[in-house]
């Protein structure tokens, strides 16, 4: 079972750290956003007229790696394997095309769905290799929102949602989350940024 680095303790539910529509092997951890959706809550959500739609990524070991580079530009990203299937491609540009909004699950969905954006110059069915690194100033081509745990100080995780939401913004939900005593890492609190 994959864990990412920090979780030492040995967990004695292994269900408990894997997405309930995780379907392929080769990730270093589980999407931790996606954690917090159970099926009946995916099944509610639908039930809104929410079009559900999926994309893998294996998540590699780089992803827990601080940024340690003295310039942002100069920290160099991990390489990741990402499938975004015709289905969600199909979705995501009829969602679009209706004025709808595009809300990832995670920052691995949006790094696939910001890859295969800036790569193909729109949204279609892709696979390949990513090391994009969104970091603020980024100018976001697929996503409309984003549904995400909270990071770690320093690394690109926060970077990317400083991106979407502004560095100011999030830094004053961590503020709320800290005094809040809200839960960080793996299995904590999640955030919707749009």
């Amino acid at each position: 079972m994959p864990l990412p680095p920090y979780i030492k303790k040995k967990l004695e539910n292994k269900e408990r750290y894997q997405t309930v529509y995780s379907r392929e092997v080769g990730s270093a951890a589980a999407p931790t956003a996606g954690l917090h959706f159970t099926k009946e809550l995916l099944q509610k959500v639908r039930d809104m007229g929410v079009k559900v739609e999926f994309v893998t990524l294996h998540v590699g070991l780089g992803t827990f790696r601080p940024v340690t580079a003295e310039h942002v530009t100069d920290h160099q990203m991990h390489s990741e394997h990402y499938d975004l299937p015709k289905e969600t491609a199909d979705a995501i540009n009829e969602t679009k095309k209706n004025g709808g909004r595009v809300i990832a699950v995670g920052t691995t969905s949006c790094r696939t769905l910001e890859s295969v954006a800036t790569k193909e110059g729109c949204i279609r069915p892709s696979e390949g290799w990513t090391d994009i690194f969104i970091y603020p100033g980024y100018q976001f081509k697929a996503l409309d929102g984003l549904i995400t745990n909270f990071h770690l100080p320093e690394s690109t995780l926060i970077m990317l949602v400083s991106a979407l939401a502004g560095y100011d913004h999030i830094m004053n939900a961590y503020k709320v989350a800290v005094e809040e005593k809200y839960r960080f890492f793996s299995f904590g609190d999640a955030m919707f940024i749009h």
